[in-house]
């Protein structure tokens, strides 16, 4: 299953798991607005993958991020939905 790190207060967080439900794909949202443990599991994340590097750059904060089964990370969750 998907993991989705995030916030609710994010506009493309709630596109995200909107297009996500439309399409039936399971996932689990991980609220770091709610949780300092999920801030923190982010971060982690965060700090040691490539694809943040640009986010970084940028000073932008790099959500939603999502965690493959495989444990690898995009930010793009339009690559889980049918063509």
């Amino acid at each position: 299953m998907l993991k989705i790190y995030g916030s609710m207060l994010c506009p493309d967080c709630v596109d995200c798991c909107a297009d996500l439900d439309n399409t039936n794909i399971q996932y689990e949202f991980l609220d770091f607005a709610a949780s300092l443990k999920n801030l923190k599991e982010f971060l982690a994340i965060r700090d040691r993958e490539a694809v943040f590097d640009d986010v970084r750059q940028k000073g932008s904060i790099g959500i939603p991020c999502i965690v493959r089964e495989d444990g690898s990370v995009t930010l793009s969750w339009e690559e889980f939905l049918p063509m």
